[in-house]
């Protein structure tokens, strides 16, 4: 007769039993053999994985907006493409806030070309240089020495641009960093109207076009030289209106200016 452990015939015991493996941690049943892991061969160890080897970068490089500006305006044949190079310039962030393009206004094939700072509000609607109240008062001084922007005799007509073909924000003045990447788009304009004069409407102008920084009540009315080609500063229309007092000054000019077209050829 076969003896049998007591678990085997007492329900109570198995139960106590297992309860106790269970206390003991013996949670989950494996197989029904027990096996003796000891005896088994060790698990394989898993090489250790190779480092990654870093991927190859391109270097970024920053781009020049002023050597980009250069070669974007030099590479203009005609106005066409240098509006078109304009419009196509990505460093300045001017143009996410402002309407339109202020690209230039006049006769193309004018003796005297103006070269104002930048546009304001009106400009900006209407895509044209000088036609708010100082652009107003900037063709009233032309008048007054037989000139004007739309007159059909180039010796009485002008070509009007601005240093910024955008207009800033609050109408601020133009930073530095703006006034030279625009700079050679204005010095490409300059070649590619050929005038025989070329007058600085305004400190900006004048400052960015003479690359310094006297101030323009200084050298208004100075003959300096741009381009190979003689230029007048004069006081912007727009400091005319603040100081009416000056317009003796701009007078005096716009009479040197008249007297020097005689003996330009």
């Amino acid at each position: 007769m076969t003896t049998q452990a007591p678990w085997e015939t007492d329900w109570h015991i198995a139960r106590a039993c297992l309860e106790w493996q269970v206390e003991m941690g013996a949670l989950e049943a494996i197989c029904d053999a027990p096996i003796d892991r000891y005896a088994l061969d060790p698990a394989p160890v898993a090489a250790p994985k190779a480092a990654a080897t870093p991927a190859m970068t391109t270097p970024v490089v920053n781009a020049d907006p002023v050597a980009e500006a250069q070669a974007m305006a030099g590479a203009a044949p005609d106005l066409e493409a240098l509006q078109a190079a304009l419009a196509a310039f990505e460093h300045s962030d001017l143009k996410l806030g402002a309407r339109n393009l202020v690209f230039c206004d006049g006769q193309p094939n004018a003796r005297v070309m103006i070269v104002g700072e930048a546009p304001g509000r009106e400009e900006d609607r209407a895509g044209k240089p000088f036609i708010g109240e100082a652009g107003q008062l900037l063709d009233r001084m032309l008048a007054a020495i037989d000139m004007r922007r739309d007159h059909p005799d180039p010796a009485h007509a002008v070509y009007i641009t601005n240093i910024l073909p955008w207009r800033p924000p609050q109408n601020r003045d133009p930073s530095a960093e703006e006034r030279a990447m625009f700079r050679p788009f204005v010095m490409r304009h300059i070649e590619l109207i050929n005038p025989d004069v070329l007058i600085l409407m305004g400190r900006i102008s004048a400052g960015t076009l003479l690359e310094s920084q006297e101030a323009i009540t200084r050298i208004r009315g100075q003959w300096r030289e741009v381009a190979g080609r003689p230029a007048l500063p004069m006081l912007h229309p727009a400091y005319l209106l603040r100081n009416p007092a000056a317009k003796r000054e701009a007078w005096a000019d716009l009479l040197e200016l008249q007297a020097r077209l005689r003996t330009v050829s």
